[in-house]
């Protein structure tokens, strides 16, 4: 399993199209990911779920993987959240 935490800089935190997104990113591979904000840990492959964290700006973040392709999996999800000016 492989994680990296981030900080949300985004103005409106990881709402809609940002966690769509998201979302669409982790679809793409086939290990276990997750996000977990103030201790409440969702799949990022769920856009409810995403969406019931209320990630807002300033919130530190955990994105993590599990299987064949986790650091791959991590390493898009990252540019994917830098690219979109959404994390550092």
């Amino acid at each position: 399993m492989v994680e990296k935490q981030f900080k949300v800089i985004a103005d409106t935190g990881i709402h809609a199209r940002p966690a769509t997104l998201l979302v669409q990113a982790a679809s793409k591979f086939d290990s276990d990911i997750n996000l977990e904000y103030k201790g409440k840990k969702v799949n990022l492959k769920s856009i409810m779920g995403v969406m019931s964290l209320g990630v807002g700006q300033g919130a530190d973040i955990t994105i993590s993987a599990a299987g064949a392709d986790e650091q791959d999996a991590l390493n898009a999800l990252e540019e994917t959240l830098k690219k979109e000016g959404l994390a550092e």
